[in-house]
């Protein structure tokens, strides 16, 4: 277990596990804005960058979200064909989600406070950023709770006594 606390989330999740996914990413955030991250050269570009890269590379993302994102996310998702023509690409909105996981292959996990934001993972200067505390495992037994968990979910297994269907958007079942 690793103790990650506030700008070291950016360095641990997304410096750290989404660049190491080879076979999928799973991405749980309640809160989804355009998260800018540092690119090659130390230009800024939209973490939906990354994520279209790593379709092309043909790693599967899964990415769940509470709410509808705002404009500029959807300006920017819009630019990535990756994220309509791929099928290695599904999204799941769900207004009773409040997890904030990103699991990598399996292999590595990150569970804590912080959102799929620019002041909540962004690369963003110690008096802009949200507070954040979370946790890295590598350990197999947290892994695999993690996973069953994210994956019944994800499949909408409590979808059916969730007391929210009406104002479910989308719902999984």
């Amino acid at each position: 277990m690793q103790l990650v606390l506030n700008a070291d989330t950016y360095d641990v999740v997304i410096r750290g596990i989404v660049p190491e996914a080879r076979r999928f990413l799973w991405i749980f955030t309640a809160d989804l804005k355009d998260l800018f991250t540092e690119h090659e050269g130390g230009r800024f570009v939209p973490f939906l960058q990354t994520l279209a890269g790593k379709l092309r590379e043909g790693v599967e993302i899964r990415l769940v979200h509470a709410k509808e994102p705002g404009p500029r996310f959807r300006e920017d998702f819009d630019r990535f064909p990756e994220f309509i023509e791929s099928d290695a690409f599904e999204r799941i909105l769900c207004p009773r989600m409040h997890m904030k996981i990103v699991i990598a292959d399996g292999r590595k996990a990150y569970v804590g406070s912080a959102n799929l934001t620019g002041a909540g993972m962004g690369a963003k200067s110690e008096t802009r950023r949200n507070f954040e505390a979370g946790f890295v495992t590598e350990d197999e037994e947290h892994l695999r709770g993690l996973m069953a968990f994210a994956d019944q979910f994800f499949v909408g297994d409590f979808c059916e006594k969730c007391q929210r269907r009406k104002f479910c958007p989308e719902p999984i079942r």
